[in-house]
């Protein structure tokens, strides 16, 4: 029988886990959604949110994207998630606060390994790796895997890309495809300047306006504010920047033919999946597009291999996104539920 917790995106998660330390000021929370393939691997962000009830959301959805996205790149990784709240927007984590942190990630005993993501940096998990050995995406000496997930993810993400636009736009080059990204940080940013060296026309937003006009002056790129990049008249929108904003609300708006990005949980609610299906825009599920960056650190982890063996495995990215779109094909069925429906297989609860 399955207990309601009263959270929606609670799906047989082995565990929540929520941490105070009154010394640093620490609150953080380490959602594990399965560890059937190994430990569960995720990275951990700094973030301040409305609520307690919002962080414990956005855990238990970005551990679930976690567990299908290393089962989805092959990786003997299951799938967590850690957030440290911050107490304010804009505040900044403190080294006994990721101290602290890294003594919570020691006390699962291995049942979760943690990386760099939203509002962390090599250097920050630098200080947590102080009080734990299960992390990664530490500096690491050239040629090796490991150090900085943003680079190699944004190379998955493009090639991704890519292939998305050769079947829904049916182009065999980028070369005059109007692309609108949102966001252009680490992920994003690394991917327009790929893009641009294949002469896509690009459009670019980011919440740090300054950001994207550098960006932009850089690229040759034009550049919109943020809260309009996704209603624009272009081939193929990339979300870069937060999830989320596929929604009931936003998806109407949408005037490309293809969504392909490297965001998380892109999508507000599983039902979006198939309003995009049934507008017939084709879709990239975000967490086989963007597994670069754990292909990355996984191996790093796992001492297994270097970077040409990462690349290797990036480059196999598209093959899994036509696997998803062939199925999706065949059944009638939105990408997003079927790339769920084989990675459910794979963790063993297919």
């Amino acid at each position: 029988m399955k207990t309601d917790w009263g959270f929606p995106d609670f799906d047989e998660h082995e565990g929540i886990h929520l941490f105070t330390d009154h010394a640093s000021g620490l609150s953080a929370i380490i959602a594990i959604h399965s560890t059937a393939l190994g430990p569960a691997a995720g990275g951990v962000r700094f973030w301040h949110y409305a609520n307690s009830d919002a962080a414990i959301t956005d855990a238990l959805r970005l551990s679930r994207g976690m567990s299908y996205k290393n089962a989805m790149a092959n990786l003997p990784m299951g799938g967590g998630k850690g957030v440290i709240l911050a107490a304010e927007p804009g505040a900044t984590v403190t080294t006994a606060q990721l101290e602290a942190f890294g003594r919570a990630v020691e006390s699962l005993q291995g049942k979760y390994v943690t990386a760099e993501d939203v509002g962390m940096s090599e250097a920050r998990m630098k200080i947590v790796a102080t009080q734990t050995k299960h992390v990664s995406g530490l500096p690491v000496a050239a040629g090796s895997a490991g150090g900085d997930p943003g680079p190699v993810t944004a190379r998955g993400v493009y090639l991704g890309v890519k292939a998305a636009a050769k079947r829904g736009l049916g182009v065999d080059s980028m070369n005059g495809v109007r692309v609108a990204i949102q966001g252009v940080g680490s992920v994003g940013g690394g991917l327009a300047r790929l893009l641009a060296k294949d002469n896509a026309k690009l459009v670019l937003a980011d919440v740090n306006a300054e950001r994207a006009r550098a960006l932009a002056a850089e690229l040759g790129a034009e550049t919109v504010d943020a809260g309009d990049i996704l209603t624009l008249d272009t081939d193929l929108f990339s979300p870069n920047a937060l999830g989320a904003i596929l929604t009931e609300q936003s998806i109407p708006r949408i005037k490309a033919k293809v969504v392909a990005g490297g965001a998380n949980n892109q999508l507000a609610t599983r039902v979006d999946g198939a309003r995009l299906h049934d507008r017939g825009i084709l879709y990239a599920p975000d967490y086989v597009i963007n597994a670069g960056g754990i292909i990355n650190v996984g191996l790093e982890y796992l001492g297994q291999g270097n970077m040409a063996e990462v690349q290797s495995r990036v480059d196999r990215i598209p093959e899994r996104l036509i696997e998803v779109w062939d199925e999706s094909d065949r059944t009638g069925d939105p990408e997003s539920e079927v790339a769920d429906r084989i990675a459910q297989r794979l963790i063993g609860r297919g």
